[in-house]
């Protein structure tokens, strides 16, 4: 799918698609149980809003085990990528409680740092 203007902002319209981009750019990558735990919210919804992100090109997934981790699409348009910069630098307060929630998260999975 081409990413438009149109398509991206529609994305951005929802609080949990919104913070769960910026979380995920904040963290480079998390999975839902990391997602549940910093936006308070059941599996089902995260999972359902992750599948949207993906399918409208925002994000792509990579499988380690039983684990699904969600990252922001390296092939992103410049200027959607940088409309994620800015928001993430000017508007931080936007995740702060969730980066807290996300931090205090006990157990979370192990990464294996993937090669470029």
């Amino acid at each position: 799918m081409i990413m438009t203007p149109l398509i991206f902002f529609k994305a951005l319209a929802d609080d949990t698609r919104l913070r769960s981009l910026l979380l995920i750019q904040a963290e480079s990558e998390l999975c839902v149980c990391e997602l549940m735990t910093a936006l308070d919210e059941i599996q089902p919804k995260i999972s359902r809003h992750l599948a949207q992100l993906r399918k409208l090109g925002l994000l792509v997934d990579r499988r380690q085990g039983q684990w699904v981790f969600y990252r922001i699409n390296p092939e992103l348009p410049v200027w959607a990528n940088e409309i994620l910069l800015t928001l993430a630098k000017e508007q931080s307060e936007i995740i702060a409680v969730n980066l807290n929630k996300l931090l205090q998260m006990g157990s979370r999975p192990e990464r294996t740092k993937v090669c470029c």
